[in-house]
């Protein structure tokens, strides 16, 4: 029997690519949600602050991909809060009322962006947001805690580096933390195959970059993630084509997003 999943947020950069990569699979039933539907593409209508619709959706369903975010990520009052962080609440309480097994959340680097470049960080470090988006991302990594200890959800969370969905590095500091299609859905597809023992998990989400901010080695062990593809060699490439490459570095690990105001 194929396993059930529920991929929210489904037509965007990240879910659209989890949306193909895992249905190529073929041992998922999958179903893909967004604001619009689509029917042609297979996507459902799904706004996550509604909590009716969310139960409807996750009845059956074994895992969910939760992806679906606000793009407005630094109006916290107006967008953050109602969409991003009630809308997280909404479908963890659906998920413990229909008996999901696993939620596996697209969280980010930028729950870490004000450690240093060049500051080793382990994902059992102290969060450091470097914005209101940063900010909303740990609150979601916490609810995932909470849901696991109380209710015994298996809450994976994939702090996502840079995915431009495009399989290239656009800048020196996203080679840092880039992550490529096929790596996204392996990683993605590791989390949703991992033993049910593992009920927490927190990791970063990045190919096996040259001079990556993170070490994700280990991951190949504890949950069988081996990224294919390096930053550094596009990058090459990219200089042998005599490419223009941004220079974006900054003393920060979340790079410009320190810098941010909320609006």
């Amino acid at each position: 029997m194929k396993r059930k999943i529920l991929i929210t947020g489904a037509t965007g950069r990240i879910g659209s690519t989890l949306l193909a990569g895992l249905g190529n699979l073929d041992r998922y039933d999958i179903t893909g949600a967004d604001l619009e539907a689509d029917e042609e593409a297979g996507i459902v209508r799904l706004d996550v602050t509604d909590a009716d619709r969310l139960e409807e959706l996750t009845k059956g369903a074994d895992t969910i991909l939760h992806i679906a975010w606000a793009e407005d990520d630094e109006d916290f009052l107006g967008k953050v809060l109602p969409v991003n962080v009630t809308g997280a609440y909404r479908l963890y309480e659906a998920a413990r009322k229909n008996g999901v097994k696993r939620v596996i959340f697209a969280s980010s680097n930028h729950a870490t962006g004000f450690y240093k470049v060049g500051e080793d960080v382990e994902v059992t470090d102290p969060y450091r947001p470097d914005s209101f988006y940063g900010l909303s991302k740990c609150y979601i990594e916490l609810l995932g805690r909470l849901y696991a200890d109380k209710y015994g959800i298996s809450s994976f969370n994939m702090r996502i580096g840079n995915f431009p969905g495009d399989d290239r590095p656009h800048s020196e500091r996203s080679a840092h933390i880039w992550i490529s299609s096929r790596d996204m859905v392996q990683l993605a597809e590791r989390c949703i195959e991992a033993d049910a023992s593992m009920k927490y998990l927190v990791l970063y989400g990045t190919s096996a970059n040259t001079g990556n901010y993170y070490d994700i080695g280990y991951l190949k062990e504890l949950i069988g993630y081996a990224p294919q593809d390096d930053s550094a060699v596009l990058m090459e490439e990219a200089r042998q084509r005599r490419e223009t490459i941004k220079e974006d570095e900054t003393p920060f690990q979340g790079g410009s997003f320190v810098d941010k105001k909320p609006s």
